[in-house]
Order: structure tokens, then sequence, then C-alpha cells
């Protein structure tokens, strides 16, 4: 078994690129921000079943901020919509091995 000295350190994924309808944009990043929203849900629920009283900050605001997120980018969907738009995207995530 190779050990991560041999192992690439770092990872990109191309996870979206190309032009879309305003539906299938809006469609596309939904997807995306429920699935971090619900991941966030599901780690503060696990964390309140160990204690009660942790308040899980981070997990708590984190969603506040991607619920947010998802508001504006309803607007912002809606007024591409409207205008008959199409829209550009690109998204790429980069992964790095932290020593």
């Amino acid at each position: 078994m190779e050990t991560l000295e041999k192992v690439k350190k770092t990872q990109k994924i191309d996870l979206i690129s190309g032009c879309y309808s305003a539906s299938e944009a809006s469609h596309i990043i939904n997807a995306v921000l429920n699935v971090k929203i619900n991941f966030h849900k599901l780690h503060r629920l696990s964390i309140k079943e160990g204690n009660e009283a942790d308040a899980c900050q981070f997990d708590s605001g984190r969603i506040e901020e991607l619920m947010n997120e998802q508001d504006i980018a309803k607007q912002f969907f809606s007024q591409a919509r409207l205008e008959g738009k199409k829209l550009k995207m690109k998204s790429t995530i980069h992964i790095e091995i932290e020593d």
C-alpha cells in the first residue's frame, strides 16, 4: 500500500462548467446548496445527540449563511429568467491534504 508521500497531495474536480438556462442553473445551484445545508443539519444533530448543551454555532451559522445565499441566488436567477438570459457557470473544487 502506498503512503501519502507517494500519492498526489492535491485534487482538482471540475464540478460545474458550461452555459445554462436560468432554470437549469437554478436547479444545479439549489441542489448543491441543499446538500451542504443538509450536511450541516445532520452534523449539528449528531453533535447535539452527544451534548444537548452544545450550541453548534459553526453549523448553525453556516446553515444560515447557505440559506441566505440560496435566497440571493433565487432572486438572481429570477432576474436572468425575466431577461431571457443564459448563464455561464464555473466551479472547481480544490482539495489539499494538510500536513
